[in-house]
C-alpha cells in the first residue's frame, strides 16, 4: 500500500512539473525530493537512485547532453527538415508574433489578451467619419454605379481626392491623414456596409501598394515626389504583382527585368528593360502610376557580382513609353476598376526601383512585410462592414415583413440563420478590433492577418447567403432598393484575392504558424543550418530539450484537461465567460501537443500534407476568433445585455474547432488519432453548436431597437437619405414597431382581426371611429409607405436593362 501511494506520489509531482512547465533541474530536484521520502520510508533502494543518476545527470550536465544526446539527434534533424528556400525564409521572418503565439503555446495567459489597449479614434478620425465618409456614403446611388455607370460617378472620384481617402496610410508630413489602422478599418467597414466598389477603391491604395511600399522602403527622393501626388489624388496607384501563370503562387511570376544599358531623355543609361503580363490589378484602368514586381536578371553583371537578383519592386509613371494600362475585367457585375498592365521590352532607368538600386532583388522581403500589415485590414474590415449592416437590415426586414399572419422574424427556421448573421457581426467585429490594435502596437501579425482574411471573408460569403435565403425574392431582384444582390455577387471576389482563401487555409496560416508561433521550432531550424557548428550545436540543445519538455506539458495539461473538462484551468472570470476561457486552454494544448506530434511523424513533409495542416490551422484560427469575441466583450464594458451575442460568436468557434481536431484524429500520420482520441477526447466531444433558445436571443435582438442591436451597427451608415434603403428601412422598423399596438386599437375598437397591410385605410378607419389621433393617423400612413418600400422589389422598363451602347443603337435605329 506504501510503494503504491509513493508511485502515485512520484507520478503526480512529475506530471505537475510537466503542467506548471518548470525547468528541467527544477523538476529533477522535485523528483529527488520525492525519493528522498521514498528512501526514508524504505520504498525503494540503491538500485532506484542509480537509476535516477543514470537519467537527470545526463540530462541536466549541459557540455554531456550536447555531445551525447543533441549531437545524433541534430544529424537527424536535418536529414529530415529541408533547408528553407530564400521566399520561405523571407516570408517567416517578414512578420511578427503576438497573441496568436499564446494561443500556439498550449498555456494563454489571459491577462495579457485583456491588457491589450481599447482601440479608439482620435478626434480628428471620428470627424472623418462623421463627416466626409457620411457624406461620400450619401452622395453614392449603387444601382448607378453598379448598373447605369459600371463606375463610380466623377463628383464621387473627385471627393475622394479632394477629402484625403487615398490617403489614409501617408504621413500628414507629405499631406496624408495617417490614420491608425483601427480608424482605417472603421472607414472601410462604413464604405463597405454602402458598396462594395466604393470601399475597395478607397482600401486598395491603402493596402499593399506604392503608398505603403515608397514609406517603408522609398529614397527620400521617390517618397517627397510620389506622397503627396498621392495625398492629393494627383497620382493614382496600382500595383502588379498577380499574372496568368503566377496567382496564388505569386513567388513565381514570369515577368522580367533585365538590367542593361539603354537610352533614356537621350543618353546612355544603366537601367531595366521590363516585360511583364498582369492581370486582376485593381485600379489599374485608371492609374497614374504603376507599382510592379517583375524577377530582376543582370547577365552582364552591372550591379555586382551576382546575375540572379530576384523579385523587384519598381515604380513606373503609366504614361511611359510601352507601359499598357485602361482595358478593365468585369469581376462578377462588381464594377470597382480592375484590369491587365502588359508592357513589352519597356526601358527605365534603376532610380525607378523602390528604394533604388540597392534595393534590387528585395521585392518579395518587401511585400510580404507590407503584407502582413494590409491584409489584415482591408479585406477582413470590407467584409466585417457588410455583415453589420447586413444584421441589422436583415433583422429589419424580418421584423417589417409578414407571412403567416406574423413577422417572418419569428420563424424558428429564419430565427437560424438570422442568428448565423447576427453572432458573426459581432464576433467579426471583435476580430477587426483586436487585429488592428496588433498593428497599431506597431505589430507585422503575418499569422494573424492571414486568419483574418480568410475566416472572415469566409464567414462573410455564408452570411450573405443566408441574408439572401431570408430576403427571398427582395434579395434577388436587382434595383435601386435591393441592398444585398450586388454584395451577393462580389462576395467571391474577397475570397479569392491577396491569396485565395483555399491556399491561405490549407497553406499559409499554419504553414507559418508552425514556425512562427512555436516556441522552439524557429529557433531550431535556425540552429540547424547556423554556419558555426558550435553555436548551432548550443541552440539545438537548448532549443530541442525546451520543446521536448513543451510537448511532455501540453500531453498532460492535455489529458487533465480531458478528464476534467478543464475545470480546474485558469480563467480570468468566474461569470457566464469562465467555460469558454477553460474550453480554450483546453484546444491551445490540445493543438500544441498535435502540432508536435504532426511534425515528428511527418518531418518537412508536413508542409505537402495540405489537409493536416489546414485542420491545425483551424484549431489556431477558431481559438484566435473566440478570443477575440472575449477581448470585445471585455473592452465594452462586459454588457449583459449583448451576452447572447458573445456566446453565439464563441460557441460557434469552439464547434468549429472541434470538428477541425475531430477530423484531425480520424486523417491523424501513422494512425495515432486511435491512441491520442481516448487521451484528448476520453467522453467524446464536449462542445455544442449554438443551440435553439440562443439562436432566438439573437434573432430578437437583431429585430428590437436598443442598445445591443446599436452596438452590433456601430459605425455604419443608417441615415434616412433617398439612396441609402437600409436607413430608410431602419426608420420603417421604429415606424412599424410604433404602429403595431394602434392597429391592434383598432382591431379591438372593430372587434374583428384585421390583416396587418393597408394600414393607412386602417389609420381612416380608425379616425372615424374617433379612436386615433391625427398624429397616429400620420404614423400609420407613414409605416404603410416604408412597409411597401420594404417588402417591395423594383421593376423596369425593358430599354432601360439594356446595355447603354445596344439600347443607343436600338433608339437610333427607331428613329
Amino acid at each position: 500500500m506504501t510503494t503504491s501511494i509513493w508511485i502515485l506520489a512520484l507520478i503526480a509531482v512529475m506530471a505537475s512539473a510537466a503542467y506548471l512547465r518548470v525547468t528541467l533541474m527544477s523538476a529533477t530536484l522535485a523528483i529527488a525530493v520525492v525519493m528522498i521520502v521514498g528512501t526514508s520510508i524504505d520504498v525503494i533502494g540503491w538500485y532506484s537512485w542509480l537509476v535516477f543518476a543514470a537519467i537527470s545527470l545526463p540530462l541536466n550536465v549541459s557540455s554531456f547532453r550536447e555531445s551525447v544526446i543533441s549531437r545524433p539527434l541534430l544529424k537527424i534533424y536535418r536529414g529530415i527538415m529541408p533547408e528553407m528556400s530564400r521566399t520561405e525564409k523571407e516570408a517567416i521572418d517578414a512578420g511578427t508574433t503576438w497573441w496568436e503565439a499564446d494561443l500556439f503555446a498550449g498555456n494563454p495567459d489571459w491577462k495579457k489578451l485583456h491588457n491589450y489597449p481599447v482601440p479608439h479614434l482620435s478626434v480628428e478620425e471620428q470627424a472623418f467619419i462623421n463627416g466626409p465618409v457620411e457624406q461620400v456614403c450619401a452622395m453614392l446611388n449603387q444601382h448607378q454605379v453598379s448598373h447605369q455607370l459600371a463606375d463610380l460617378p466623377p463628383e464621387i472620384w473627385q471627393y475622394l481626392k479632394e477629402h484625403g481617402f487615398f490617403a489614409m496610410i501617408i504621413k500628414k508630413k507629405y499631406g496624408g491623414l495617417e490614420f491608425s489602422a483601427f480608424a482605417q478599418s472603421r472607414v472601410l467597414q462604413k464604405l463597405s456596409g454602402v458598396s462594395t466598389e466604393l470601399a475597395s477603391t478607397v482600401g486598395v491604395p491603402n493596402s499593399l501598394g506604392p503608398g505603403e511600399l515608397l514609406q517603408h522602403y522609398g529614397t527620400e527622393a521617390q517618397k517627397n515626389y510620389y506622397l503627396p501626388r498621392l495625398a492629393k489624388g494627383e497620382d493614382i496607384p496600382c500595383f502588379a504583382l498577380t499574372s496568368p501563370e503566377a496567382g496564388s503562387d505569386a513567388g513565381s511570376i514570369p515577368d522580367v527585368g533585365i538590367v542593361c544599358k539603354g537610352q533614356w531623355q537621350g543618353k546612355e543609361i544603366v537601367g531595366m528593360r521590363l516585360t511583364w503580363n498582369k492581370r486582376y490589378i485593381t485600379l489599374a484602368p485608371v492609374a497614374t502610376v504603376l507599382g510592379l514586381a517583375v524577377k530582376l536578371h543582370d547577365p552582364e553583371k552591372l550591379l555586382g557580382n551576382v546575375r540572379e537578383l530576384g523579385i523587384t519592386c519598381a515604380l513606373i509613371p503609366t504614361n511611359t513609353p510601352g507601359v499598357e494600362t485602361g482595358r478593365r475585367h468585369f469581376p462578377l457585375n462588381c464594377m470597382f476598376m480592375n484590369g491587365p498592365t502588359r508592357g513589352q521590352d519597356v526601358f527605365v532607368p534603376l532610380d525607378y526601383i523602390i528604394g533604388g538600386p540597392s534595393m534590387a532583388g528585395q521585392g518579395w522581403r518587401m511585400l510580404v512585410e507590407c503584407l502582413s500589415v494590409g491584409r489584415g485590414i482591408t479585406l477582413p474590415s470590407n467584409a466585417t462592414g457588410g455583415v453589420k449592416t447586413m444584421a441589422l437590415a436583415t433583422g429589419a426586414y424580418a421584423r417589417i415583413r409578414r407571412q403567416f399572419k406574423l413577422p417572418i422574424g419569428k420563424l424558428e427556421g429564419i430565427e437560424e440563420p438570422m442568428a448565423r448573421i447576427g453572432g458573426n457581426a459581432y464576433l467579426m467585429d471583435g476580430v477587426t478590433s483586436l487585429t488592428t490594435t496588433a498593428i497599431d502596437l506597431g505589430e507585422k501579425p503575418s499569422v494573424i492577418s492571414a486568419i483574418v482574411k480568410y475566416h472572415l471573408t469566409d464567414r462573410m460569403q455564408r452570411s450573405i447567403i443566408d441574408a439572401m435565403d431570408i430576403h427571398g425574392g427582395k434579395g434577388v431582384c436587382l434595383g435601386q432598393n435591393n441592398y444585398l444582390g450586388r454584395g451577393y455577387q462580389a462576395a467571391p471576389i474577397a475570397i479569392t484575392v491577396e491569396g485565395a482563401n483555399i491556399l491561405t487555409r490549407s497553406m499559409i496560416i499554419y504553414g507559418q504558424g508552425a514556425i512562427r508561433c512555436h516556441p522552439y521550432v524557429l529557433t531550431e531550424m535556425d540552429a540547424a543550418f547556423n554556419p558555426d557548428p558550435h553555436q548551432g550545436l548550443s541552440d539545438f540543445d537548448a532549443a530541442i530539450f525546451g520543446h521536448i519538455g513543451f510537448t511532455i506539458s501540453n500531453l498532460v495539461r492535455s489529458v487533465w484537461f480531458g478528464i476534467t473538462d478543464s475545470r480546474f484551468s485558469n480563467s480570468p472570470y468566474s461569470d457566464q465567460t469562465k467555460r469558454y476561457y477553460q474550453h480554450l486552454n483546453r484546444l491551445s494544448a490540445n493543438m500544441a501537443l498535435l502540432s508536435d506530434l504532426a511534425m515528428a511523424t511527418l518531418g518537412g513533409n508536413l508542409k505537402r500534407k495540405e489537409r493536416i495542416s489546414a485542420r491545425l490551422g483551424d484549431i489556431l484560427s477558431q481559438m484566435y476568433l473566440a478570443s477575440a469575441a472575449l477581448k470585445r466583450y471585455q473592452d465594452e464594458g462586459r454588457q449583459k445585455a449583448d451576452l447572447p451575442l458573445l456566446q453565439w460568436g464563441v460557441e460557434d468557434a469552439l464547434f468549429k474547432a472541434q470538428t477541425a481536431l475531430d477530423e484531425l484524429l480520424d486523417n491523424f500520420p501513422a494512425k495515432l488519432g486511435l491512441v491520442l482520441r481516448p487521451l484528448i477526447l476520453p467522453f467524446g466531444r464536449p462542445f455544442k453548436r449554438p443551440s435553439d433558445v440562443l439562436d432566438h436571443k439573437v434573432a430578437v435582438i437583431m429585430q428590437t431597437p436598443s442598445a445591443s442591436r446599436e452596438r452590433l451597427g456601430a459605425g455604419q451608415f443608417w441615415q434616412n437619405c433617398p439612396n441609402n434603403a437600409v436607413g430608410i428601412q431602419e426608420q420603417t422598423l421604429r415606424d412599424i414597431l410604433k404602429a403595431e399596438p394602434l392597429y391592434e386599437k383598432v382591431c379591438q375598437a372593430k372587434g374583428e382581426k384585421l390583416p396587418f397591410m393597408w394600414l393607412d385605410k386602417i389609420a381612416a378607419e380608425g379616425k372615424a371611429l374617433g379612436i386615433l389621433k391625427d398624429e397616429e393617423v400620420e404614423l400609420l400612413v407613414q409605416a404603410e409607405i416604408g412597409r411597401m418600400a420594404s417588402i417591395n422589389v423594383d421593376d423596369f422598363d425593358p430599354q432601360e436593362l439594356m446595355a447603354n451602347n445596344l439600347s443607343n443603337e436600338r433608339a437610333h435605329q427607331a428613329a
